[in-house]
């Protein structure tokens, strides 16, 4: 049985949350402008603003009107991963 095909807008999303997941686009930084995004990713404008609906349903990025697109959190550990805390030692 194949994998359904998934859309364009959630792929982006997918790349832009393992960015913020890596730590390339750290909290508080500033996604790039819709435009820009287009030519960098080769997508519509329609795609890059879907994707930045689903970043904000998964809580990684706020949108200040007039001020742009915001990282706020990171991706959830998957279900059963291991948690990484500090140690006390």
């Amino acid at each position: 049985m194949s994998e359904l095909p998934r859309y364009e807008y959630v792929k982006l999303a997918d790349a832009i949350a393992a960015d913020i997941a890596s730590g390339k686009l750290p909290r508080g930084a500033a996604l790039p402008g819709e435009r820009a995004m287009t030519e960098l990713y080769s997508v519509s404008i329609g795609t890059v603003r879907r994707a930045i609906v689903e970043l904000r349903k998964r809580d990684l990025v706020a949108t200040l009107p007039a001020k742009g697109t915001y990282v706020i959190g990171a991706p959830a550990s998957p279900a059963g991963a291991p948690e990484q805390t500090e140690s006390t030692d």
